[in-house]
């Protein structure tokens, strides 16, 4: 699972989804647009349309998967209720992995019920290579004792373990100065996929900051 506003989905986001599917070799990468992310500001246009802006940057790649489940869910977009979702959707002995960056990986103690998480999945954390900074007290408590030096320790269980993976291309692509340049009207050719520009700007979307 790689949760994310997607808010506009762009090349980064699925170029890690595509290189997280090969470095574990997974069966599938479910990509999950948040509604209400309970830490980050709203997004800036309506779930339907992330969505549609995802699947229109999947097409037809291979083991990636655009997956509403958390739209359709009332209330916030809590990762552990929909790891429940799919734990129950693929049994007790399929092995689970929520990715995140690093970013929300420092803040992963303050998530709603963070303990639960590895109860579920496991957590890989696509790391940057600028970031050595010690861990918060929190957060070392909550990974004590998780942590794996390996994609086969990590895939030996169903859950409960932590892995840092550093991915190849690791493309530095911000949905923020993104949205920015579609704000002030200004080129976005090869940050997003060629379908998600197209529909972006033939819709207007983001053309107001």
């Amino acid at each position: 699972m790689l949760g994310g506003t997607f808010d506009p989905v762009h090349l980064g986001h699925l170029r890690s989804a595509v290189e997280l599917h090969e470095a574990l070799s997974l069966d599938r990468v479910h990509m999950v647009p948040a509604a209400m992310p309970p830490l980050r500001g709203e997004p800036r246009i309506s779930p339907a349309e992330r969505l549609t802006l995802l699947r229109l940057g999947i097409g037809d790649t291979p083991g990636l998967l655009a997956d509403p489940r958390e739209l359709e869910r009332e209330g916030p977009s809590y990762s552990a209720d929909t790891l429940a979702s799919l734990r129950e959707q693929y049994g007790r002995e399929a092995r689970l992995v929520m990715a995140l960056g690093h970013d929300a990986f420092l803040r992963l103690a303050d998530w709603h019920e963070p303990e639960r998480l590895f109860a579920l999945a496991h957590v890989v954390v696509i790391d940057r290579p600028d970031h050595e900074s010690a861990l918060p007290p929190a957060l070392r408590e909550l990974l004590a004792g998780r942590e794996v030096g390996g994609v086969e320790t990590l895939m030996a269980r169903p859950a409960g373990g932590l892995l840092r993976l550093r991915l190849p291309s690791r493309m530095a692509i911000s949905a923020t100065e993104v949205r920015r340049r579609l704000a002030a009207g200004r080129s976005v050719r090869y940050l997003l996929p060629e379908a998600v520009e197209a529909h972006i700007l033939s819709r207007g979307l983001y053309r107001h900051g």
